[in-house]
């Protein structure tokens, strides 16, 4: 790669949204947690620090060695980043009077390369507690705010620049401006990574790197499998083998459709129904991790079954994108905490002896969408929501069985489809129905109805990490609801989850 930035990670809850406007700006950046610096230095043109949990003033906060990037690279250093600058530069910080949180206005702009086309009055993002009282010695003041006198220096000698606020949040107001200058204007590099790009350099990589050996990829009708499998079809052509597992866990009608859309990108699948194998491990299971662990056990198994099937493969293909593969950094300096198993990293038995190929492995989201849509998927498959990969499994509250899985499929249908029919759905970053382990009284005609309730669920989110829900329309709700109990046997209520992530998670389980 050229013309790389290094975004160095102390624990920042925003440490994946620089990376994200950076990549905006069509600049490519890698993250590194601070304690665990490159030994190549060479393939950055430019680095950030970005803010954190810690304290600059604590025992314990974070110290990395520098020296091999400060006066040799350019630096934007966010917040905690600003702080630890001025703190070992001979700077003073200490503990501000009240929490600096919240929206403020620049003033006193020194007009320059890094705030070209910023005027005072431009609203940032605070979000510290601490802040820097005296600048080093050889800084110079770049930019106020009504209470944070140096909201922005610079170490011309060192070509560092420290910014007290977070350009990479949606409520600073110039903040993709400002990163732009800093990363072209002053760091000189080239807004070349474009999807386009992407496609070529990767495509020329898979061939570089498998040449004419066989992939196998498992295929989940999801996004990221689907663009992986187009790139690497690209690549290969039909020396990709394209298994196809239905799980009996999808929603309705998917597994033939979704071998339709497939077959007709020309791609090589093979599907599978273990639907009945599935549901057999599923029986008598409550607890939501042995469900999960039940789903991925029996996919292990089904599918090294059909990897056999195809002889001299070498290697396995996967979907894997970067956030999946980010080494975070919690508050405490170590790896954050585990919520609930993920189903896209890692299950890869050691007896099946094949190289992993992640053509994704350095791709957000949004990117792998854009990616997508250069290689011509059909929008219907880049704009489907996620779905997890243990499917209804997870949204049946309690045990599975087929019963309730034919119940599910029919309710999620309802809902889905209505939100397609009402211009709703692309309005939705992700949405769906969970049948509940609770028996409700209910009245149908003149007779009385003991049956199950739905929970129906839609969010909003960018990336998954945080959501919220979204406010859909009273009557949509009115007429959904309707529909699912005059139609679906076995369901008398329906609610509607109006939590958001966190406290809560989007699935239920």
């Amino acid at each position: 790669m050229q013309n790389n930035v290094l975004i160095l990670d102390f624990g920042s809850q925003y440490t994946q949204l620089i990376a994200r406007r950076v990549r905006e700006l069509n600049i490519y950046c890698e993250i590194k947690p601070y304690n665990k610096l490159p030994e190549n230095l060479d393939d950055f043109k430019a680095v950030i620090l970005s803010g954190s949990p810690f304290s600059t003033l604590s025992e314990d906060a974070p110290h990395p060695d520098l020296s091999a990037i400060r006066g040799h690279k350019p630096m934007l250093a966010v917040c905690y980043g600003a702080q630890y600058i001025a703190h070992f530069s001979g700077g003073e910080v200490a503990p501000s009077n009240t929490r600096e949180y919240g929206r403020a206005r620049l003033s006193q702009i020194k007009e320059g390369r890094f705030f070209n086309g910023i005027s005072s009055g431009s609203q940032v993002w605070m979000s510290h507690s601490d802040t820097i009282k005296k600048l080093p010695p050889e800084a110079e003041l770049l930019a106020s705010t009504e209470d944070v006198t140096n909201a922005a220096f610079k170490i011309e000698s060192e070509k560092i620049y420290g910014i007290q606020f977070h350009p990479e949040v949606y409520h600073t107001q110039d903040g993709a401006r400002l990163l732009e200058n800093f990363l072209v204007n002053i760091a000189g590099l080239a807004q070349t990574w474009t999807p386009d790009a992407f496609v070529e350099s990767t495509v020329a990589e898979l061939k570089a790197t498998v040449g004419s050996e066989k992939v196998i990829l498992g295929l989940s009708g999801g996004v990221d499998s689907t663009v992986a499998a187009v790139l690497l079809h690209k690549a290969i052509g039909d020396h990709l083998h394209c298994i196809f597992v239905n799980n009996g866990l999808l929603r309705k009608n998917e597994f033939s459709e979704v071998l339709d859309q497939y077959s007709g990108m020309g791609l090589n699948v093979k599907g599978v129904d273990a639907s009945e194998r599935f549901l057999s491990a599923l029986k008598g299971v409550e607890d939501p991790e042995l469900k999960r662990k039940a789903i991925g056990r029996v996919f292990i198994e089904v599918f090294d079954e059909e990897a056999h099937k195809v002889t001299d493969a070498k290697w396995l293909g996967q979907g894997t994108i970067y956030p999946d593969r980010i080494e975070s950094v919690s508050a405490s300096g170590g790896p954050s905490a585990t919520i609930k198993s993920h189903h896209n990293v890692g299950g890869l038995p050691d007896y099946m002896k094949l190289k992993i190929v992640e053509p994704l492995k350095m791709l957000f989201k949004d990117e792998v969408r854009r990616v997508g849509a250069s290689l011509d998927i059909p929008g219907e498959r880049l704009g489907r929501h996620p779905f997890p990969g243990p499917g209804l499994g997870i949204r049946i509250l309690g045990e599975v069985t087929a019963d309730k899985v034919a119940i599910l499929q029919e309710v999620d249908h309802i809902f889905i489809q209505g939100l397609r029919d009402w211009g709703l759905y692309d309005k939705v970053w992700q949405a769906g129905a969970m049948l509940l382990p609770v028996q409700s009284v209910g009245v149908m005609g003149d007779e009385r109805t003991y049956e199950k309730c739905v929970a129906l669920r839609a969010v909003e989110s960018t990336d998954g990490m945080t959501a919220d829900w979204v406010n859909l329309p009273y009557e949509f709700l009115q007429k959904t609801s309707n529909e699912i109990i005059n139609k679906v046997p076995g369901v008398n209520r329906v609610v509607y989850d109006i939590s958001s992530k966190p406290p809560a998670t989007i699935e239920w389980e």
